[in-house]
């Protein structure tokens, strides 16, 4: 098979081998043998470019043109890697639905009320750009949290990530990026391999995320006393996972480093006197426990 000014040799794909069948070489007593250390391209017989799945000369000339050697790969791994993809399509789409998606049309009051104090902040600041507030809620949830999950499994299930299975995520994770992102994807011949995998879902994808912030947006705010109780009842949920001592300590090492700057804040903001005189009789009490355990 010529291929511009080079040739491509028969594999047993051209002679249509089966499976399982049975081949028998012959040497050709007119042609002398080849030697270990020769190659095609030494024989006077082959004048012409010869190459069997890879141009070898696209290895040879690769300084001259290495974008060349990178097409040639993609175009003999993205047949493999589009099946493999197909394979996993469902799961994948499974799992970024169960993300974004709101179970009895509701989402999680912690998210709910953070939304909303992000819409509250944005309001104040008479930020009126929906962009603005559409790239605060994606750094503030999916790519701070969900993309750690997404690429380390391990966080959350009792498993090793090998490196090829980091790879996989790693795509996936990209792909879930992709769907938050408000630009639009401008895609070449040389664009990644795992931009191209998932180009045509990314559309459909975005859709669905500009739907999920609409909804939650769109839902009726979370009361306080609601917000309390959600509070009280993931606290008893994880009351014994916790090492109370431990977590007095680190927010006493804030206080302690901050409380000029906290107290200052509390003046501007006009806070009630009795929380600044709380502020003051935690940070006395921690200082008297300074030199005790923490146990």
């Amino acid at each position: 098979m010529v291929i511009g000014e080079v040739t491509m040799l028969n594999t047993l794909k051209h002679y249509k081998a089966n499976d399982g069948g049975t081949i028998k070489v012959l040497s050709k007593k007119t042609h002398p043998p080849l030697s270990p250390q020769g190659s095609v391209k030494d024989d006077e017989n082959f004048s012409g470019k010869y190459f069997h799945l890879i141009d070898p000369d696209v290895d040879e000339d690769q300084t001259k043109n290495p974008e060349r050697k990178k097409l040639k790969l993609k175009e003999v791994h993205l047949t493999k890697l589009l099946s493999t993809k197909v394979a996993v399509h469902s799961f994948v789409e499974k799992l970024f639905r169960s993300i974004w998606g709101l179970t009895l049309s509701r989402s999680p009051f912690a998210v709910k009320y953070f939304f909303d104090f992000l819409d509250t902040q944005a309001e104040n600041m008479k930020i009126t750009d929906p962009d603005v507030l559409h790239i605060w809620k994606t750094n503030s949830l999916p790519l701070r949290f969900w993309i750690n999950i997404l690429k380390n499994p391990q966080f959350v299930f009792d498993m090793e990530k090998t490196p090829h299975m980091d790879g996989c995520l790693s795509v996936i994770a990209q792909a879930f990026m992709d769907s938050f992102s408000l630009s639009e994807m401008q895609l070449g011949k040389y664009a990644p391999t795992n931009k191209l995998l998932y180009a045509k879902d990314i559309p459909k994808f975005k859709q669905e995320v500009k739907m999920y912030y609409k909804q939650i947006r769109d839902q009726s705010p979370v009361t306080p006393a609601e917000f309390k109780d959600f509070l009280h009842e993931e606290s008893k949920k994880h009351e014994n996972e916790f090492n109370e001592a431990a977590a007095l300590k680190e927010l006493y090492k804030f206080i302690e480093r901050y409380f000029t700057e906290i107290k200052q804040k509390l003046d501007e903001n006009g806070v009630p006197a009795e929380l600044k005189e709380q502020l003051q009789h935690v940070k006395q009490s921690f200082d008297g426990l300074k030199s005790c355990s923490w146990s």
